[in-house]
């Protein structure tokens, strides 16, 4: 379970060892499911202060325009500073990366059971 002195907390089991079980596949998916999670809750943090400090806007509509931009969606309010425009876009652009990411990190578990799968069905198979 040690490797350097770190616990290996999110690595998978390599192709030559057995498939983990079901149920430690689900607290596998669980824990990813909460990284994930709050990768987004952080990113709306990040959202939500820069509007309010950058752009002047209250803490419920940067909490609206944070979550909407980082759902795809667009801003709702007009920006009328330099720096809360130059956030919006930086914003914008970071949000696309974290979807991404976010992404990753919740289906990793799942591509690594499938292929670790594929991989026992050929060593069984020669």
């Amino acid at each position: 379970m040690m490797r350097n002195g770190i616990k290996k907390r999110f690595t998978f089991e390599h192709k030559n060892e057995p498939l983990l079980p079901r149920g430690l596949f689900v607290k596998r998916m669980f824990k990813h499911l909460l990284l994930g999670m709050l990768t987004i809750l952080l990113s709306l943090i990040i959202g939500i202060l820069g509007y309010h400090y950058l752009e002047g806007i209250g803490w419920i509509d940067s909490l609206l325009n944070a979550s909407m931009i980082l759902g795809g969606m667009g801003p709702v309010n007009e920006l009328h500073t330099d720096s809360g425009k130059f956030f919006a876009s930086m914003y914008a652009l970071f949000s696309g990366i974290i979807f991404l990411v976010t992404v990753g990190i919740i289906i990793a578990p799942v591509v690594h059971r499938f292929l670790h799968r594929l991989h026992i069905d050929e060593r069984d198979s020669s």
